[in-house]
């Protein structure tokens, strides 16, 4: 994979970070209420309300956790490192997995539209940074890692 692309991958996943992370850190009961479009009644069901009475401080920390992913994903698309890339998608899809895997298993009480847009949406985080995890097209060493003798 080439560093453009590298960092492209990065820099999406670093804004599904950003998006969720500073919103429900410090707007946690408008995350709430009303994710995942900001609005209530707009068009997509409040797909955290089907789970369950506001906990603000899971949902803080759900906010750090994203605002942690966007960190390291700014970090790795700012370096030349494919290590660093690596580490990130790592911590994207040990997220990304058993949480697409939850939803996958709770769809219940959602509408047609949220049960088809929710898994895919979910999946978008999963699925990106695989590529990351493959070897780079560049012949050259990453300075990061080892030297191999």
């Amino acid at each position: 994979m080439s560093l453009g692309a590298r960092r492209t991958l990065l820099w999406v996943l670093a804004a599904f970070g950003l998006l969720v992370g500073p919103w429900a850190l410090l707007f946690p009961a408008h995350w709430y209420e009303t994710f995942p479009d900001g609005f209530a009644n707009a068009g997509l069901d409040q797909w955290i309300l089907l789970d369950g009475p506001f906990n603000e401080h899971m949902i803080r920390d759900i906010g750090a956790m994203n605002l942690a992913l966007a960190a390291a994903s700014i970090f790795a698309a700012l370096s030349r490192s494919t290590t660093a890339a690596r580490v990130a998608a790592v911590a994207w899809i040990t997220f990304s997995a058993p949480h697409l895997i939850y939803h996958v298993q709770h769809l219940h009480g959602l509408s047609t539209l949220d049960t088809i847009v929710e898994p895919i949406s979910l999946t978008f985080t999963l699925l990106l940074p695989i590529p990351l995890l493959l070897p780079s097209r560049s012949s050259r060493r990453d300075p990061a890692e080892p030297e191999r003798n």
